[in-house]
């Protein structure tokens, strides 16, 4: 598992940050850590190849910070970028906060493999109702979520949950986050016509995403 938590929650202090990834010639989607195996990622708007924009977020869903992206910057995003056209958004998982999160994030994939649409309504529950859950009651609120809102067999969620069925496309993710540095969430990583622009972890305002894409 990754190492420090959502900032300004489990895992201290937050904050935005930016700048380049090291110096030197200017990384592109396609060679850098978060562009690999995007075609399997759970995405809104264009494909991130031809979109201007591509916003790549690692999100835990057990994160305040990142319900509170969620909440204030995530539909701007949706509205004003993917909406029209201008950019992609990418969902990527990293457990890094409370313990819940993982099978949570287990729980994810496992729904995202069966049906799109579900993922994303399971991810905004989780972060609407983040206090109501714990290690001990996710996979079963999960799974009566799942069943009554989607149609998705909630009770097969579970299962591969808890079987680690979901731990290869788990895996992935976390490599990627682990290749680009990724040490608390939201971090969000920024590309303008499939080359990189800066990075930003914590306090996600939708101007400062906006304004590094120039869209």
């Amino acid at each position: 598992m990754l190492g420090a938590g959502c900032l300004g929650s489990a895992g201290g202090g937050g904050g935005n940050g930016g700048g380049d990834e090291g110096g030197g010639d200017t990384p592109t989607l396609a060679d850098h850590p978060v562009g690999g195996n995007l075609d399997a990622q759970p995405r809104l708007g264009p494909e991130p190849t031809t979109a201007a924009g591509t916003i790549v977020a690692f999100e835990d869903p057990s994160c305040p910070r990142c319900a509170a992206f969620e909440k204030q910057t995530v539909p701007k995003i949706k509205s004003e970028l993917v909406d029209p056209g201008d950019a992609a958004y990418v969902v990527r998982t990293a457990p890094l906060v409370y313990p819940w999160g993982e099978p949570a994030i287990h729980a994810l994939e496992a729904t995202y493999a069966r049906d799109a649409d579900a993922f994303w309504a399971l991810l905004g529950h989780y972060f609407a109702e983040q206090d109501a859950f714990d290690t001990g009651n996710v996979l079963d609120r999960t799974e009566t979520f799942l069943s009554a809102e989607t149609d998705v067999d909630g009770a097969a969620v579970a299962a591969d949950a808890e079987s680690g069925a979901s731990d290869d496309a788990v895996g992935v993710d976390v490599d990627a986050a682990e290749a680009a540095d990724v040490s608390g969430t939201p971090t969000v990583f920024l590309f303008r016509d499939g080359e990189y622009r800066t990075r930003v972890t914590g306090s996600v305002s939708f101007d400062l995403v906006r304004q590094s894409l120039g869209l």
